[in-house]
């Protein structure tokens, strides 16, 4: 069975952990007040209780409903399954601004390495330098890399276009994997971080890139995404609920529910912000191809 090493946080810390318990970065929690963890896993029976985040998303949507001047036909457990959905919506389309960064320190011969979920869900580039013909990395420089090098100054860049900026990216960064000294990475089972080849040095600093919302610093705008998105969640699960009794029986012909009016509304905004999600919010391609 392949040794699992433990990712042990450098001296550069985590920008997006809170204070360090220990310097296994499995140890540590994320900043700001959503848990990943947590995120679409609480059962109905549960005591659900919110934080101040989600507090302040719950009482956006009851006002925008009507409370306390109209009865809101749903619980805190339901509310709770609509800001999930807006929230692992915005988070899978995490933007360059939800960048964080964090460094452990790699031991020799241990390529396999277990992360915490929360790095690993939206995980964009580990940044590994290997050992290249057994030569070292010289103090104080970035890289040590004589075959890129000599790829580079070898190449004719006359009459670019967009194909050739492509297959030279393509082609540089198969060149580096191979030649030079970056190493390739792959995530195993959303669990693990697996490094080719393995380390050859103890430590061997591993910096990873990845994307993750934090609650504390995210802008007005996008929060509000979140609390419009909660919004039309909850409109859609309350109009299903009242379309069941679409009439109520009392004086003068009784109350007519909204119901259907309701899901038609909820689900053209759903529609309408994950079209802004796409198009204003998530980082767009450096290309398109059609």
């Amino acid at each position: 069975m392949a040794r699992v090493g433990k990712p042990i946080m450098s001296q550069w810390g985590n920008s997006g952990a809170l204070e360090p318990i220990s310097n296994n970065m499995l140890d540590n929690k994320p900043r700001g007040h959503i848990d990943p963890s947590k995120l679409n896993n609480t059962l109905e029976g549960d005591l659900v209780e919110f934080n101040h985040f989600e507090e302040t998303i719950n009482s956006f949507v009851l006002a925008r409903m009507g409370h306390p001047i109209v009865r809101v036909e749903l619980t805190p457990y339901q509310i709770k399954t609509c800001i999930d959905e807006a929230v692992t919506k915005l988070d899978y389309h995490s933007p360059n601004w939800a960048r964080q960064f964090a460094v452990f320190d790699a031991s020799a011969n241990i390529a396999i390495y277990e992360l915490p979920p929360w790095v690993l869900n939206n995980l964009y580039n580990v940044i590994y330098k290997k050992s290249l013909l057994s030569i070292q990395s010289q103090a104080g420089t970035l890289e040590f890399d004589f075959f890129i090098k000599y790829f580079q100054d070898n190449y004719l860049f006359n009459n670019f276009s967009i194909g050739d900026y492509y297959l030279l990216q393509s082609t540089m960064e198969m060149t580096r994997k191979i030649l030079g000294q970056d190493g390739s990475w792959e995530i195993i089972n959303n669990q693990y971080l697996q490094l080719y080849p393995p380390p050859a040095v103890t430590p061997e600093r591993v910096i990873l890139e990845y994307k993750a919302i934090d609650s504390n610093t995210i802008g007005p705008a996008y929060r509000n995404w979140i609390q419009k998105y909660t919004l039309a969640c909850a409109k859609v699960l309350l109009g299903e609920i009242r379309s069941k009794f679409s009439l109520i029986p009392g004086p003068a012909g009784g109350t007519q529910l909204n119901g259907a009016a309701l899901v038609q509304e909820g689900n053209a905004e759903k529609q309408q912000l994950q079209e802004e999600l796409l198009s204003e919010i998530e980082q767009p391609p450096r290309f398109t191809a059609y």
